[in-house]
């Protein structure tokens, strides 16, 4: 059997819609992009949905896919956050992946990230870290990305069957939710109390913290309000790498992609300097990327900023995010082994004119030795569909990338 490697480059939620403001063309195929385009020219493409056709995804579950899981085996993202930023887990632990938002006094939800918060939150999560609520539960919070965090529940008697504070409105303006029992079991309506007591709580306590009267003195939206979505528990799954005996590293500044990593048995790389939008380092990841390969057989490099923009509605924005992930598979190409597949895709779509997840199908290409060229000389999601690859799901995806490296096991005799 040859065995070959393959750095993945991941351009999170980088599907997208002809948009008005960009002459009706999607980010991609306004974005200058000579580096992904020679990939193009040079490999195979296609187009990709992550479950089915019209089946939106989170970053989650769509990396949860791309690291060679299936849908069944979603632990919930409260858990794979709290995997990402290292948050000791046991079993019984009920995990919440959570934001800090920014509320009225009415409780409508004025901004679901608080004004994309990045600085001080560590000083804000150990102002709630610590807390223990009725029957003896205690609350380990920490910040996570940016201005995402966990929450986790110990105690007796707790079920992850809770719904979301989280309205996940497109627009802000509506008032957070009530944490409802999902089941009728009594550990899910205590669990779902317990939640509420918390916000509460939690609430009083930021609504006069130091950092957020100094953000509202600086003219910057207060982080006052936790909002809760994901609960879970920690699921026992085979890491793939040992599945499929092969050595793998991921680079990234996102903790849920680090999360599913770490889950998949991926050694995880990060640095400060990896963000989780426009201003990551791109020379860091794609130096990075090729030490790993070095010595992996599989390398993640995660990028970000265009899901960002396209959560924010900002098509122009979103086209300079996907030219500066070129930048960075330019810096890769340029270092790529002999041995060694460079694959894109994404994780989902994120439309601009929507401003969330959508089920359209992203781009996919792989390039490398022995491919089987298309005729496709553009990356970006109309072309690729022309592609030589088709419309697979991310199972098929994942599995043709571990084909090719020579780990699928030959089925029949």
């Amino acid at each position: 059997m040859l065995y070959r490697k393959v750095i993945l480059a991941i351009a999170d939620g980088v599907g997208d819609r002809p948009h008005y403001a960009i002459n009706n063309k999607t980010p991609l195929e306004l974005a200058h992009t000579p580096n992904i385009d020679h990939l193009a020219r040079s490999g195979i493409t296609g187009i990709m949905d992550l479950i089915s056709p019209g089946i939106p995804v989170g970053t989650d579950m769509g990396h949860l896919i791309l690291f060679g899981y299936q849908p069944q085996d979603y632990p919930g993202r409260g858990p794979i956050e709290a995997l990402g930023i290292g948050m000791e887990i046991k079993p019984t632990d009920i995990v919440v992946r959570c934001n800090f938002a920014t509320v009225d006094k009415k409780g409508i939800v004025v901004d679901r990230r608080a004004g994309r918060i990045r600085e001080k939150t560590n000083e804000i999560a150990r102002a709630i870290n610590g807390l223990v609520l009725e029957g003896g539960v205690e609350v380990f919070f920490k910040e996570a990305t940016e201005h995402r965090a966990v929450l986790v529940l110990r105690g007796t008697g707790l079920s992850d069957k809770v719904s979301d504070s989280d309205p996940k409105a497109p627009n802000d303006g509506q008032p957070y939710l009530l944490v409802k029992p999902i089941d009728s079991s009594e550990e899910a309506k205590r669990t779902a109390c317990l939640i509420n007591k918390f916000l509460m709580k939690a609430h009083a306590i930021l609504l006069n913290h130091p950092v957020n009267i100094e953000r509202v003195q600086n003219g910057k939206l207060p982080a006052n309000f936790i909002l809760t979505r994901g609960a879970g528990q920690m699921a026992k799954l085979e890491p793939v790498t040992e599945a499929l005996h092969f050595k793998g590293s991921c680079i990234a500044g996102e903790s849920t992609v680090l999360g599913v990593a770490k889950l998949a048995g991926f050694k995880t790389l990060t640095d400060p300097r990896m963000t989780g939008n426009i201003d990551t380092d791109i020379v860091l990841k794609a130096k990075l990327a090729v030490e790993e390969i070095a010595d992996s057989d599989m390398v993640y490099v995660h990028y970000k900023a265009p899901d960002v923009k396209g959560h924010d509605n900002e098509p122009l924005e979103k086209t300079r995010a996907i030219e500066l992930f070129d930048d960075m598979v330019g810096m890769i190409m340029q270092d790529l082994p002999e041995n060694a597949y460079l694959a894109l895709a994404a994780d989902h779509s994120t439309p601009c004119e929507i401003g969330e997840h959508t089920g359209d199908p992203v781009p996919i290409l792989i390039y490398g030795p022995g491919i089987r060229k298309d005729h496709i000389t553009q990356y970006n999601e109309m072309d690729c569909a022309h592609g030589g690859l088709g419309r697979l799901t991310g199972k098929s995806f994942i599995d043709t990338l571990h084909g090719l490296m020579g780990y699928v096991k030959k089925q029949g005799n």
